[in-house]
């Protein structure tokens, strides 16, 4: 998934600070941040699960492949962008789409869509302003989470790069240093990664 768990549900309780009451008037908050959490969890792992079905289409043509020396990655490209327009799903990635973050503008505006209609159909939920309205504060606080996650990870990336000796990025020993630093960095605005 595009996003840790761990930051999925911060974002969750942060849209519950920002909504709530103005927007949104809600029953019990950390109810309403455990409903939130799970559609958003729901819309990240409807890719990974496209990205799955993928690999077992591809797994069947292996031969194929190998004999008509066709690249894995052009043909899993091929058939995922097949299957996503057969399906209209809406890329998760944002770097698929051309957008800096991790998560794609459209994903976000499709997932605040989505939340407006779990408020609507949720006994926590009341809406106080215009359904429009408290979408864009959704999409608003989405996307300021989402900079502040991409700046962390820019300063674990550099943490790395900037150590006494030079560490190839890609190589394991990056990945380990990148996850802890991006770790202690998450910290920092409230996420703790290593809870269980």
């Amino acid at each position: 998934m595009l996003l840790p768990k761990e930051l999925i549900e911060h974002l969750s309780r942060q849209l519950i600070k920002r909504i709530n009451p103005v927007y949104v008037e809600i029953g019990d908050p950390a109810k309403g941040s455990v409903e939130i959490s799970e559609m958003i969890v729901t819309e990240l792992s409807a890719e990974d699960r496209l990205n799955d079905e993928v690999r077992e289409i591809l797994e069947q043509y292996a031969n194929y492949m190998r004999e008509n020396q066709i690249s894995y990655s052009d043909m899993f490209r091929k058939i995922k962008n097949q299957l996503i327009a057969e399906r209209k799903v809406i890329r998760a990635s944002g770097r698929d789409t051309g957008d800096a973050m991790k998560l794609s503008r459209d994903k976000i505006t499709d997932i605040s869509h989505k939340l407006i209609s779990v408020f609507r159909k949720s006994r926590e939920f009341r809406l106080k302003k215009p359904e429009n309205d408290i979408r864009l504060e959704i999409v608003k606080g989405f996307m300021e989470l989402l900079l502040a996650e991409d700046k962390v990870d820019k300063a674990a990336r550099d943490k790395v790069r900037k150590q006494k000796r030079e560490i190839l990025e890609g190589s394991e020993e990056f990945e380990l240093l990148q996850r802890r630093y991006y770790a202690e960095e998450m910290k920092k605005i409230g996420v703790d990664l290593a809870r269980p």
